[in-house]
This record gives structure tokens, C-alpha cells and sequence, in this order.
């Protein structure tokens, strides 16, 4: 056996998530990148949601053992594929490689020593690009993103504990940007109600476990914005997929909110599940929903009095027809 191989070898291995529906291009992009790391001991799990094309003969192209194919008979949802692959892992460490992002080759590379020489992090994560739906890189986009996220003048270090940087700046990006100590999440007892914000549920476990987090500064992956994103579809797609994140966040909000450790934050949690309620109510409005809309702008001003909520709430007394207009 070669000096390299036994090398890696000796490396601790690595599960790629890549859960995947109905994109075969950009997945194609996706595990090049992955197959391409310079970390070399890792295991990529291809998780396809029956999508319309099967993938499985694109995946196979790659001719990559350290590949594992999985396809469910029916479409299961979002959120129970991502974590059936989660599930399926053998790695000491976890990092989720979405279906139509990109990884430079260096991210597993940068981020796995800090976690090897400190039993004490959770998570290891870092900046990244964001890229249009032709992947060049928005340097606007980019810059915006990592000053509203609070990345732009984060020291690189350990940070510990790291609730505020995790949940109230959210700073850190599990589904973009990160690698996390699989044993750190008890990956079979994460509620169906995370949904689709199960990223920054598998922070709040991480910061929960009192372990830190490592922050590498360097822009080492590449999330792509574009128009077949969850949130970003157009018409009633847009509301629906507007309503599941929201109800979603929700979720999450009132467990950040009951934690005895966080109390510290708790009125951010409030502020966000107030405005989060508004914005599920705005979405059930344009569902044609007002009545059902209506709980959530009152839930909403009970925490804090705000224009956007009243005129919802205003508009929940109208015709279903008017509403819609929010």
C-alpha cells in the first residue's frame, strides 16, 4: 500500500450528506466537488426523493466507491430524506453538501484538524460565496451575506459557548458551511416539526451539548441562490413554501424560548417568534386562509406592536379574494 493511501487511511472518515430531488445537473456539480476533496477518507451519501429522472445512473458515472446510493419508492419529503441520510452515516464527522451547492476542494481539509485536536467542539464551520443559478460567483451577494451574518470581522478561533453566534447572529451554517461531530446529535430523536429549518435546530443541539465551535474565516463553499430554491419558487409554491418554513421556525423559536440556558436570549427569540407568526399569518393570507391567518397576527401583537401585523390582521377581516392581495 502507498505512503498516501495509508495516510489516509489514518484519517477519521467523513459522511457527505447529499439529499437530492430533480436536479440532476447541479447535482452532477455537487459530488464533483465532493470527490474532489483534498481530504480524501469520506463516505457520500446521495440520498434521491424519487425524483421524476432516477439519478442513480449519473452517480454511478462517477465510478467512485466511496459513493452509496440510496432512492426511496415514494417522495417522502424534504425533511425526512435529508435525515434518513444523516441517519445512513458512518462518519465520525457529518457535513451536509445540499444538492445544488459546490464545496472548494480544501473545505474538509481546513476543517478537520481543529475537530481532531479539540475533543471540546461540536462543530467546525467557515464563510462561503454565493452563486447564481449559472454558478458565477454575486461578490455583492457575498459581501452582504457574510456582513449580515456577522462572518465579515469574526476573528478565526474557538468560541465557546457559542449561543449568540450560532442563533442570534447566525453566523453559523450547518447545511452550507460546516462539518459537525456526528456523535454530538442524537440523530433519530430530531423532531418532524424542524422541517425545513433543521439547520439551525442541529446548531442549537450543537451549542446545547456545551462543546464550542471553530470558526475558519476563508470562504470554502459556495451556496447557490436561485429561482427553484424552497422559498424562492414563484405564485402558490412561493406561499406554501413560505408557510412550511415559517411554521417551522416556529417550532424552533418555542424550544430556544423554553431552554432554561438560554433565558439570557430570551427576548430575541420572542422578537424573531413574533415577526416569524406575522409572516406565517401574511402567508395563510395569501392561501386564501384569512381566518386561519387571523391567531397568528394577534399572537404576534401580544409580544410587540407593529404595522406590518396590524394591517394583516385588518386584512384577515376582509374577503379571502382581498386578502390575498397582502
Amino acid at each position: 500500500m502507498a505512503i498516501k493511501d495509508e495516510i489516509n487511511l489514518q484519517q477519521p472518515l467523513v459522511s457527505i450528506i447529499t439529499p437530492t430531488y430533480n436536479r440532476p445537473d447541479y447535482l452532477k456539480e455537487a459530488l464533483s466537488s465532493a470527490v474532489k476533496q483534498t481530504y480524501r477518507n469520506i463516505e457520500i451519501i446521495v440520498s434521491d426523493n424519487c425524483s421524476p429522472e432516477n439519478p442513480q445512473a449519473l452517480v454511478e458515472s462517477f465510478a467512485d466507491s466511496r459513493i452509496r446510493f440510496s432512492r426511496n419508492e415514494t417522495n417522502i419529503g424534504m425533511f425526512a430524506n435529508t435525515f434518513k441520510a444523516f441517519q445512513m452515516a458512518q462518519g465520525k464527522y457529518v457535513a451536509a453538501l445540499l444538492d445544488d451547492d459546490v464545496w472548494e476542494p480544501n473545505f474538509l481539509e481546513k476543517l478537520i484538524p481543529p475537530l481532531e485536536a479539540n475533543p471540546d467542539l461540536s462543530i467546525a464551520f467557515c464563510d462561503h460565496y454565493i452563486i447564481d443559478a449559472q454558478g458565477a460567483i454575486d461578490d455583492k451577494a457575498t459581501q452582504e451575506y457574510s456582513s449580515v451574518y456577522k462572518r465579515s470581522d469574526l476573528p478565526e478561533g474557538v468560541y465557546q459557548p457559542f449561543y449568540r453566534l450560532a442563533l442570534v447572529d447566525n453566523a453559523v451554517s450547518s447545511a452550507t458551511a460546516a462539518v459537525i461531530r456526528r456523535d454530538t446529535i442524537a440523530w433519530e430523536s430530531i423532531p418532524l416539526e424542524v422541517g425545513g429549518s433543521w439547520d439551525i435546530y442541529l446548531n442549537y443541539l450543537c451549542c446545547r451539548s456545551g462543546a464550542g465551535a471553530y470558526y475558519y474565516p476563508g470562504k470554502l463553499t459556495r451556496y447557490r441562490a436561485h429561482e427553484n430554491t424552497d422559498t424562492n419558487q414563484s405564485g402558490s409554491a412561493n406561499y406554501q413554501a413560505k408557510i412550511r418554513k415559517a411554521k417551522a421556525d416556529i417550532f424552533c423559536y418555542e424550544q430556544f424560548m423554553a431552554d432554561e440556558n438560554l433565558q439570557e436570549l430570551r427576548s430575541h427569540f420572542q422578537q424573531r417568534w413574533g415577526h416569524i407568526n406575522t409572516t406565517l399569518g401574511i402567508g395563510l393570507l395569501r392561501a386564501k386562509l384569512p381566518q386561519e391567518a387571523r391567531p397568528y397576527f394577534w399572537r404576534s401583537l401580544n409580544h410587540s406592536f407593529s404595522l406590518r401585523t396590524i394591517a394583516g390582521l385588518l386584512l384577515s377581516f376582509t374577503s379571502a379574494k382581498v386578502a390575498a392581495k397582502f
